[in-house]
């Protein structure tokens, strides 16, 4: 978390969007939307057994997710595992320029703040290599689970469910 990178044009989308964001206020509508058919994709690989998995884990407190709202319309978001000192991204989406990326701006500072020690991005890709994700070796990665991940019970979750956020208070 540490490790977050904000470029310069991202910073001044950040301090002039018009988004809010929330937490586990609309969880099914962003799996559900993480697994919509992406442009110039074949399908997804969030079949309707992983939704249901998904829900579950949210039902349980494991699950947890960060909408982008513009007004009342689900602009981006994303949602992951939260366990021990880990939060395993699971799938983002977009459906305004920068949506995802401010969600992930927000998740990663507010779990950084909460002692997340590792955000686990699972597949590296451009996009998120330009917010500063990087790949570690497999040994690195299972060294911190151990410690940061075994956890009885649903981890911490920083955030309360009825609050809001301005996605200004990021910039």
């Amino acid at each position: 978390p540490q490790e977050l990178h904000i470029s310069h044009s991202l910073r001044k989308a950040i301090r002039s969007c018009p988004f809010e964001l929330t937490s586990d206020q609309a969880f099914a509508q962003v799996v559900a939307a993480c697994a919509a058919p992406r442009k110039g994709a074949n399908g997804t690989w969030i079949t309707e057994e992983m939704e249901s998995a998904y829900l579950r884990l949210h039902e349980l407190g494991f699950a947890h997710s960060i909408e982008v709202w513009d007004n009342e319309s689900l602009v981006g978001g994303l949602y992951g595992l939260a366990l021990g000192k880990v939060f395993f991204g699971e799938s983002m989406f977009s459906r305004k320029s920068n949506a995802s990326k401010i969600a992930f701006v927000h998740v990663v500072r507010t779990l950084a703040t909460a002692g997340v020690q590792l955000i686990d991005c699972q597949v590296a890709n451009p996009h998120l290599e330009s917010l500063g994700a990087r790949t570690i070796a497999r040994d690195e990665f299972m060294g911190f689970l151990p410690a940061c991940a075994k956890v009885p019970k649903p981890a911490y979750w920083p955030y309360n469910s009825n609050s809001t956020f301005s996605a200004r208070t990021l910039a």
